[in-house]
C-alpha cells in the first residue's frame, strides 16, 4: 500500500478536490491511504475565531465560524452539483455545531488553552476529510483513534510504540486494493482520548507515521512544487527539481532556509526504509523529488541554501592563547542565555560566530566582555551548499572562491559533517552569489 498525503492548496475548494479525487483513483491498485490537510486556509480561520472569542468577541467568533462554514458548504454543493448527501450533511452540521459550542465556551470564561486551541483546530481536517470521503465513496477513519501522543497540546510528540498496533486494529483492515482509506493529518489524541495538534506541518509527520506503522511502499507529499529544487526559483529562476534526495541533505536544506518539508516530519518513513517523494498536485506526470536513507545525488552540490538576516560576532582574547577551557567558558554564556549558534569558525586568539539577527545582544555581550572583546557584523546571511560529495571532490574550494568573483566571503564553515560547506555573504550579496554558485556548480541535475 501508499501513504498519499495533500496539503491544504491541494484540497482548497472542488476543483483541487476533484484533481485529488483523480490521483486517488490512480492509485486504487496500490491500496492509498490518503492524508488530508485543512482546506485552504481554514486552520488560520479557525485559530483567529478563537482568538477573538477569547477576547470576549462572541459575534466575531460566530461570524467566522458562520464563514468557514459557508465555504466547506459551497465546495460540498459544488462537489456533489448541488445535492448534497444526508449523511454528509448532517456530518457537517455537527461538527460546525461542536465548532459553536467550543467558541462559545471560549467567549464565556475568556479563556483559551491550548488543550481547546487543539480541539478548535482538528475541526479544519475532520471537515476536509469528511467531503473528500463522501465524495469518493471512500471509508472514513478518524485518526485520533490511531495517532496516539502525548499531551503537550499544540506540540503533540506521536508515541509511535503505541501507533502501530493501533494502526493495525484500525486501518489496515480497512485499507486494500480498489479502495480509497481517508484520514486526517495533523491531528491526534491521547490515551485518555484528549484531541491534540502535531503543530504546523503535522501533516507530512502524520503521513510518515502512517505509512511506518503500515509498511507502505511509498509516502508521496502532494504539494504545489515539483519535488525539492535546487535552488529558491525566486531567486534562481533556472533551479530545478533534484530527482533523488538523501535525508541527510533533506535535513541540512531545511536547516539553512530551502523551502522543502521539515525532515523530522518524514523521519518515521526514513527510519523505516520508506521512500517519501515530493510531487506536484496538478502536474502529477510531472518532476518529483524522492527522499530516501541511500545516497544517491550525482555530483559534489545537490542545492543551495540561503538564510539571512544573520549577526556575525567576532570574540578575540589572549587568553584562548596555549589555553584549556576558554571555549567551554565562551559557549557557557550562550547556552545560559538561551542563544542558539549557528556557524563557527576559529583562530589563534578570536572565534566567530553566528546567531539570528533578533537575538537580544546587550546582556550577551556584557557577560561576553567579561573575559573577551567582541566585533558586531550585522545584515549578513548564510549560504549553504550541500551535498554529499562535497568533501571527496578535489578543488571544490577553488571552484567555489572562483565563481564568487568580487563578492566577500566572511566566514567559511565546513567539517561538523561532510556534506555541508557554508560561508557568510552581507546579506544584499545574497541573491548575486546564489545566481553565481548554482550557475558553476549546481548546473543542470542528471
Amino acid at each position: 500500500m501508499i501513504v498519499l498525503k495533500f496539503g491544504g492548496s491541494s484540497v482548497a475548494d472542488a476543483a483541487c478536490m476533484r484533481q485529488v479525487a483523480k490521483l486517488a483513483e490512480a492509485a486504487l491498485p496500490k491500496a492509498p491511504l490518503v492524508v488530508l490537510s485543512a482546506m485552504g486556509k481554514t486552520t488560520n480561520g479557525l485559530f483567529d475565531a478563537a482568538k477573538a472569542a477569547e477576547a470576549g468577541d462572541l459575534a466575531e467568533a460566530m461570524s467566522r465560524q458562520r464563514a468557514l462554514m459557508a465555504a466547506h458548504r459551497k465546495a460540498a454543493e459544488e462537489l456533489f452539483d448541488g445535492v448534497v448527501p444526508e449523511s454528509l450533511d448532517v456530518a457537517l452540521t455537527d461538527l460546525f455545531g461542536e465548532l459553536e459550542l467550543l467558541l462559545r465556551g471560549v467567549a464565556m470564561l475568556r479563556e483559551l488553552s491550548a488543550r481547546s486551541m487543539d480541539a478548535i483546530a482538528s475541526l479544519g481536517e475532520r471537515l476536509s476529510t469528511r467531503i473528500f470521503a463522501a465524495f469518493v465513496g471512500g471509508a472514513w477513519v478518524d485518526a485520533r483513534t490511531v495517532l496516539r501522543t502525548n499531551e503537550v497540546f499544540g506540540e503533540a510528540v506521536p508515541q509511535q510504540a503505541a501507533i502501530r498496533p493501533l494502526a493495525e486494529m484500525h486501518l489496515k483492515s480497512q485499507v486494500g486494493p480498489g479502495r480509497v482509506v481517508v484520514t486526517q493529518g495533523y491531528i491526534g489524541a491521547t490515551e485518555d482520548g484528549l484531541t491534540t495538534t502535531l503543530g504546523r506541518g503535522g501533516s507530512d509527520y502524520s503521513a510518515a507515521l502512517f505509512g511506518a506503522a503500515l509498511d507502505a511502499e511509498e509516502v508521496q507529499i502532494w504539494t504545489d512544487v515539483e519535488g525539492v529544487l535546487t535552488c529558491d526559483p525566486r531567486i534562481v529562476p533556472d533551479a530545478l527539481p533534484i530527482p533523488d534526495l538523501s535525508f541527510a541533505e533533506a535535513a541540512e536544506l531545511a536547516a539553512f532556509g530551502a523551502k522543502v518539508l521539515h525532515p523530522a516530519t518524514i523521519q518515521p518513513a526514513v527510519e523505516a526504509r520508506i521512500p517519501v517523494t515530493v510531487r506536484h498536485t496538478q502536474k502529477p506526470e510531472g518532476r518529483f523529488t524522492t527522499i530516501s536513507a541511500e545516497v544517491r545525488s550525482g555530483g559534489p552540490i545537490t542545492a543551495l541554501a540561503s538564510r539571512g538576516p544573520v549577526t556575525v560576532l567576532t570574540v578575540s582574547s589572549t587568553r584562548m592563547l596555549a589555553q584549556s577551557g576558554f571555549l567551554a567558558r565562551l559557549f557557557e554564556v550562550f547556552g545560559r542565555r538561551g542563544v542558539s549558534v549557528d556557524l563557527v569558525a576559529t583562530a589563534e586568539v578570536s572565534v566567530s560566530l553566528t546567531v539570528e539577527a533578533d537575538v537580544p545582544l546587550k546582556p550577551l555581550l556584557q557577560d561576553l566582555s567579561a573575559f573577551a572583546t567582541v566585533e558586531i557584523h550585522e545584515g549578513r546571511a548564510i549560504i549553504a551548499a550541500v551535498g554529499e560529495r562535497l568533501k571527496s571532490t578535489p578543488g571544490l574550494g577553488a571552484k567555489l572562491l572562483t565563481a564568487l568573483g568580487d563578492i566577500n566571503v566572511e566566514m567559511i564553515s565546513m567539517g561538523a559533517n561532510e556534506i555541508n560547506l557554508s560561508l557568510v555573504v552581507q546579506e544584499e550579496r545574497t541573491a548575486e552569489a546564489l545566481r553565481r554558485l548554482h550557475q558553476v556548480l549546481v548546473g543542470t541535475p542528471s
